[in-house]
């Protein structure tokens, strides 16, 4: 008889995978949209710096325009169509028991679990750009000083605050 070792069912790679076998509920994938469009904003100015580099550096070296400007382009496009629809599968949150769990991260994981009797308050905030996609964020501060707000972003604007509204009720509960 020989010992075969034990195959973890699920690939430890695939978020969807992880967050299924996890119990963990996904974010909204619209929220990928909203960080294309808050990264697309982010890289802009980087850009547009390239192209000013760019335009400053072939004066001098005489060569061809453009090859600076088209690489910084090149990247900012494909950093905003990968890097927020990867983002998004990473993220996991399950609310009950008492608890928000919320999980995050591929490479370095984050798994925070927030006890319903030590949050302080709660916030639903929306900025343009989710207002836009109909999605909100939820903020829970806890008691304590040390990572005491854990943020959970991409959820329906209705969701987040039907969460905000369950978390308050147990709020009341304990303290009744």
């Amino acid at each position: 008889m020989t010992d075969t070792p034990a195959v973890h069912p699920t690939d430890p790679f695939d978020p969807a995978a992880l967050n299924a076998a996890e119990g963990l509920d996904p974010v909204d994938p619209a929220y990928a949209q909203v960080l294309r469009v808050a990264t697309a904003l982010n890289l802009i100015p980087l850009a547009i710096g390239a192209s000013v580099l760019d335009y400053m550096l072939v004066r001098h070296i005489e060569g061809p325009y453009g090859l600076i400007t088209a690489l910084a382009w090149l990247v900012a496009i494909i950093v905003i169509l990968t890097f927020p629809s990867r983002r998004v599968s990473r993220w996991g949150y399950k609310i009950g028991d008492g608890q928000l769990r919320v999980a995050r991260g591929w490479l370095f994981r984050t798994d925070t679990i927030v006890p319903f009797v030590r949050v302080q308050h709660i916030d639903v905030g929306q900025g343009p750009v989710e207002r836009w996609f109909g999605l909100s964020h939820l903020i829970v501060h806890t008691s304590g000083t040390h990572n005491s707000t854990v943020t959970l972003p991409g959820l329906p604007a209705d969701l987040a605050a039907a969460m905000r509204e369950t978390i308050r009720r147990h709020i009341q509960t304990d303290f009744a």
